[in-house]
């Protein structure tokens, strides 16, 4: 394994659409799958969407809708190898908290976890990661 899947980029890829798609999927379709990963940041990311949108549901396809996401969900993370969020990457995430990294919580959580394994993030969201030091970032959308 050697990529780690942004939660913006799985979103990318859910949604199927778009010349960000289109960039992605290319791309990665140049390596094999088992290169790929995703983490339980970015689970616990969509599933407190998938929770949100069925809290926030007035109707009842609404609520139809939401579980349907969170089906989706569940087919989703057994495609790709799962990475957890270890007792490596909690040393990983204090350090970096002791260094006053501004990132949101999820976010520096996932960096964590990559720095930690030494795997590369696919991100779009670079401007932020980049605060993150010895982090290896990739935007494969563009």
């Amino acid at each position: 394994m050697k990529y780690l899947l942004d939660t913006d980029h799985l979103s990318i890829i859910q949604r199927k659409t778009g010349r960000d798609y289109a960039n992605l999927s290319n791309r990665m379709n140049q390596y094999p799958r088992s290169d790929f990963a995703l983490s339980i940041v970015t689970f616990h990311e969509q599933l407190l969407g998938a929770h949100t949108y069925i809290s926030r549901a007035r109707r009842p396809d609404q609520i139809v809708t939401g579980y349907m996401i969170m089906s989706r969900l569940a087919r989703d993370f057994t495609a790709l190898p799962l990475i957890a969020f270890d007792r490596a990457a909690m040393r990983t995430f204090q350090s970096l908290q002791a260094q006053n990294i501004q990132l949101k919580t999820m976010d520096l959580r996932i960096a964590s976890i990559a720095v930690s394994r030494g795997l590369i993030l696919l991100t779009r969201n670079t401007q932020d990661f980049r605060k993150v030091p010895d982090l290896l970032i990739e935007d494969w959308t563009i």
